[in-house]
């Protein structure tokens, strides 16, 4: 990995991806409200972006020598095929896979799209971690579906206890970065 290419990562997470006001106008997932909102997609699905992020947190799954790398989708599809384009040119391919909210009614009927057999080894990503209820979710269907859940890799904590509710799993959880880096780097920018 670049030396720099975690802190142009966070930089861009600050620009594109970080809002923020006084007041708490922004809805979550969750139904709370909230003074700032990070959506990952707007950094994830930009071209430099999309290769920080295959080089930042192939770092931080390798060493879990993971088979695959998924989550529910769409918040970790953009951030696995990354992944695994990284890893790839990297000579240690590591493939990506997404887990549906719903399993498909034709077809496989298969609830994980990707070209994983049970049994393989997999570290479960997640964009940003709030409560954890997205992550619990892709690990019980990674499990459902046979894999062995090793970890959990997020881009964001938004540390308000989601981070610990996955640790509750016994699984190591790994955030790339977490709301106070997030919102440092922003003041930053913004002064």
């Amino acid at each position: 990995m670049e030396k720099n290419a975690r802190d142009r990562l966070l930089s861009m997470l600050a620009r594109k991806s970080f809002m923020y006001s006084d007041a708490p106008v922004f809805r979550l997932a969750s139904g709370k409200t909230s003074s700032y909102y990070v959506n990952c997609k707007k950094t994830a699905y930009d071209a430099e972006g999309v290769n920080l992020i295959g080089s930042v947190v192939f770092e931080a799954v390798s060493k879990h020598s993971p088979a695959g790398v998924g989550g529910l989708t769409l918040g970790a599809d953009p951030i696995a095929v990354a992944v695994a384009g990284e890893s790839y040119r990297r000579g240690s391919p590591i493939r990506a896979f997404v887990i549906r909210k719903q399993a498909k009614g034709h077809g496989t009927k298969s609830p994980v799209e990707g070209d994983l057999k049970a049994g393989e080894r997999v570290v479960i990503l997640e964009d940003v971690i709030t409560t954890g209820e997205s992550a619990l979710a892709a690990i019980n269907g990674a499990r459902e579906f046979g894999l062995e859940v090793v970890a959990v890799v997020a881009l964001v904590d938004r540390q308000e206890g989601g981070r610990e509710r996955l640790e509750a799993e016994r699984l190591p959880v790994e955030a790339v970065f977490t709301k106070d880096e997030l919102l440092e780097r922003y003041r930053k920018m913004m002064n």
